[in-house]
């Protein structure tokens, strides 16, 4: 049979062959999607291949209920502040891209032999094995075809990271579920455990949180569809994300961008509804120049790097602002708060 015919896990498994030693690394900051993906590339190495990869991950685990699930299910995810792989090291990148500036070899001459994503991709990507769906929501769903390609029945606990990383990319109107996603859930369900999926969910949360909630919704500005929300500091870096999720949920808004300083950054988060723009397009035309971006059709994110003052100063601020409106294709008139003071004296 001529390789072209190979299902994607054989050839997966005939590129990586002859390499001496093998490493899978994931996106900053790992998400469930990112998590279970690499998780599961990695049970499909060590079951078909003899081969047991160590998989790699630059930052932390942020969200409560990604940390929740890190400490019930245990997945072999190593975050690590730096990687220099050897010569001999050939390298899987999983849920990110050659060109991304998101994961840890960035900037490295590291030996790529294998990408396995949902991105759009920018730039060209000369890997000798390629496997990019930008159709398909989830990049669990790939790996969980690859998974089922080769007769593999995955633990409880892979199949329930497996599933909780699908869901986390299906919710909040990203793209619809494609055939392989709607097959991996049928899949999967026979193996997952419905408890733990409810616990993850269920992860408690700080009080910290809700402060930086209630400022995020006083903070709040509406300009003709477009939201504008901004927060001196966060005290975590899932903050801005959240906020963005929360936002585009209101039946008045169309276009939604969080921003919020965390250490010595300025973190953005963008969300749209259905049947708009872009999300991915809008952030990168808002952080041109500024910083980098990505993301997927209705949700995207960015990041400023190095702030001179570890905080978002006013001129920064304006120019976010005045980017995003133009973005929106949405002239600047003074905004309405999402949430007036006055509404709030009302109710008191």
């Amino acid at each position: 049979m001529s390789r072209k015919h190979l299902l994607r896990s054989e050839r997966l498994l005939e590129t990586v062959a002859e390499c001496p030693r093998l490493v899978i690394v994931t996106h900053d900051n790992p998400d469930p999607d990112a998590i279970s993906s690499g998780w599961a590339i990695a049970t499909l190495l060590r079951e078909r291949a003899g081969r047991r990869p160590r998989f790699l991950a630059g930052g932390e685990v942020l969200r409560a209920e990604n940390r929740q699930m890190m400490e019930l299910l245990d997945p072999p995810l190593e975050l690590v502040d730096s990687f220099e792989p050897s010569g001999d090291t050939a390298v899987i990148l999983v849920d990110c891209g050659v060109n991304g500036s998101n994961h840890l070899l960035f900037h490295s001459n590291a030996d790529i032999v294998a990408v396995i994503d949902h991105h759009q991709q920018t730039g060209k990507c000369a890997t000798r094995f390629k496997d990019i769906r930008p159709s398909v929501a989830a990049c669990a769903s790939i790996a969980t075809q690859y998974l089922r390609e080769q007769n593999i029945f995955p633990s409880t606990r892979l199949a329930t990271a497996l599933m909780y990383g699908i869901h986390t990319e299906t919710a909040g109107f990203e793209t619809s579920h494609s055939q392989t996603d709607r097959r991996a859930l049928r899949w999967l369900t026979g193996f997952a455990n419905p408890d733990w999926l409810a616990e993850i969910q269920n992860a408690p949360l700080p009080r910290e949180y809700f402060t930086d909630l209630v400022l995020a919704l006083q903070n709040t500005f509406l300009y003709d569809g477009a939201a504008f929300c901004l927060l001196p500091k966060v005290s975590g870096p899932e903050v801005v994300g959240e906020v963005a999720d929360l936002i585009i949920r209101c039946k008045d808004v169309a276009y939604a961008l969080c921003a919020g300083a965390w250490e010595a950054d300025a973190l953005v988060s963008i969300r749209t509804k259905p049947g708009t723009r872009s999300a991915a397009r809008l952030a990168a035309e808002t952080l041109r120049g500024l910083g980098h971006s990505g993301g997927h059709e209705h949700r995207a994110g960015g990041k400023i790097a190095d702030l001179r003052t570890g905080q978002i100063t006013e001129s920064l601020e304006d120019e976010l602002r005045q980017r995003w409106l133009n973005a929106c294709n949405v002239e600047r008139t003074r905004g309405t708060r999402l949430i007036a003071p006055r509404d709030i004296r009302q109710i008191l």
